[in-house]
């Protein structure tokens, strides 16, 4: 569960910031947030040292 509350958190403030008519702040937000997650997901991993 506790896997989820960054990505509900997330969803929260592109929800505020779109209920603010900030809408081109919230899609920058969503569109850091996709990049960071795909970054994580395809980032190298670091070899450890022997």
């Amino acid at each position: 569960m506790r896997a989820f509350v960054p990505w509900l958190a997330v969803l929260a403030v592109v929800l505020l910031l779109s209920a603010l008519r900030l809408r081109t702040l919230a899609a920058l937000v969503s569109v850091a947030w996709l990049v960071w997650c795909v970054w994580t997901w395809v980032r190298p991993t670091r070899q450890r040292p022997r």
